[in-house]
């Protein structure tokens, strides 16, 4: 959950670092912005070289710096090599080169209340329904429900956002669309037929990771497939959403 990510970071930097010495022991880039090997050699490894500062007075503040780093994988190669070396160079001690933190996913009801709360808060006019499907499309993750809320709000005004405007917001594939692409890939005999459904969706604009997505979970309730298909459908949707995520074609 990126926003319990971010919470959690400012919490953490604001309880173990005294205000006063705030920006001489934390850095705090956004690596989406600053991504190149230029800012690791200027920004990051200039600030990791120079001495810790003394503490204040009694506060119990670290004898380490802090260097956040918000979305490092969005980082060039050549910045992930160089900032490996820093870290090497400057946490000798350190077993491993990172440590994992995971995050669960908001339970709907959280979700429902944070953004019931900023509906009452901006004036936007929504239903129980919009929210409970904007927990759902979000699948946890509060930025994304707080964005596609922002982009209804934005869409209606002041008139009242639907479900189904969310849906379309979020790229949720019709029902229709999606039970045509089954029906034409059962019928083994038909594949012009399947062609043409898979070149008329992808040409609708619809993500063709997001129609596996919703075909999986259509199959995954489908009385009519054994468990034994399930899992073979699901090993092979799994195989095409590595493709589509390493740059392959839509329609392949």
């Amino acid at each position: 959950n990126i926003s319990a990510q971010e919470q959690t970071v400012a919490v953490l930097k604001k309880t173990i670092e005294s205000q006063n010495l705030m920006k001489s022991r934390v850095l705090e880039l956004n690596a989406s912005d600053e991504r190149g090997i230029q800012v690791i050699r200027d920004k990051v490894k200039n600030f990791a070289r120079t001495a810790v500062s003394n503490q204040a007075g009694d506060y119990p503040c670290p004898p380490y710096k802090i260097v956040i780093l918000d979305e490092a994988d969005l980082l060039t190669q050549d910045a992930q090599s160089a900032l490996r070396r820093v870290i090497e160079t400057y946490s000798k001690v350190t077993p491993s080169r990172c440590a994992k933190f995971r995050f669960k996913p908001l339970d709907t009801s959280s979700t429902i209340s944070r953004l019931k709360m900023i509906c009452e808060q901006e004036a936007v006019n929504y239903s129980s329904q919009t929210l409970e499907e904007l927990a759902t499309l979000s699948e946890g993750d509060l930025r994304k429900a707080i964005m596609h809320l922002q982009s209804a709000a934005k869409l209606h005004k002041k008139e009242m956002i639907t479900a189904e405007s969310i849906r379309e917001i979020a790229g949720v594939v019709p029902d229709d669309v999606i039970n045509d692409l089954i029906e034409s890939a059962k019928s083994k005999k038909n594949e012009i037929q399947l062609e043409e459904e898979v070149a008329k969706a992808i040409d609708s604009g619809f993500s063709a990771i997001q129609i596996l997505s919703q075909i999986q979970d259509r199959i995954l309730a489908d009385y009519q497939f054994n468990e034994a298909q399930k899992a073979r459908i699901g090993e092979s949707i799994g195989q095409f959403d590595k493709y589509l995520s390493d740059g392959t074609d839509e329609h392949l």
